[in-house]
């Protein structure tokens, strides 16, 4: 089975959080495809809406949703428990990432399917340093075709 490297999904508001990001994964060398969404409803829409290509295609891309809690119009945990309700994006993997680190919304991303649950420092060289390391992971991990779903 041919494995493709997994193009990066980042669903998240603050512009400047967006370009830390994408900036530090380029730096630990991930030279992967990558789309900014900038808000919760964008990322359902992307997956499942009137902006969609259609949503098998969408679904069935190979991609890994980084996905921020604390966000506009629609929040992090709802776009999540909708992604993983839906057959069509049940297996999509997603790695939280985002400034909150209650215990009780780790459990409950967890409980709705999140794959990893990242904390985002809130000081700028210890958020850098989670990004790049991130980045590692990303460089590494390789997923099947059609992992997140097939409609």
């Amino acid at each position: 089975m041919q494995m493709e490297p997994v193009h990066i999904i980042l669903t998240e508001d603050d512009d400047g959080h967006a370009s830390l990001v994408e900036r530090n994964l380029r730096r630990a060398g991930v030279a992967n495809g990558f789309t900014r969404l900038r808000d919760g409803q964008e990322a359902l829409d992307y997956f499942h809406g009137p902006d969609a290509k259609t949503a098998s295609e969408n679904a069935a891309s190979n991609c890994v949703l980084l996905l921020d809690i604390n966000m506009p119009r629609v929040d992090g945990v709802e776009v999540l428990r909708r992604l993983k309700s839906d057959s069509r994006t049940a297996t999509l993997p997603v790695i939280m990432l985002t400034t909150t680190d209650d215990p009780r919304e780790v459990e409950r991303c967890y409980q709705l399917g999140c794959n990893v649950y990242i904390t985002k420092p809130v000081e700028y060289e210890p958020f850098v340093d989670a990004v790049k390391r991130l980045g590692f992971f990303l460089q590494v991990v390789k997923l099947p075709a059609g992992a997140a779903g097939d409609a």
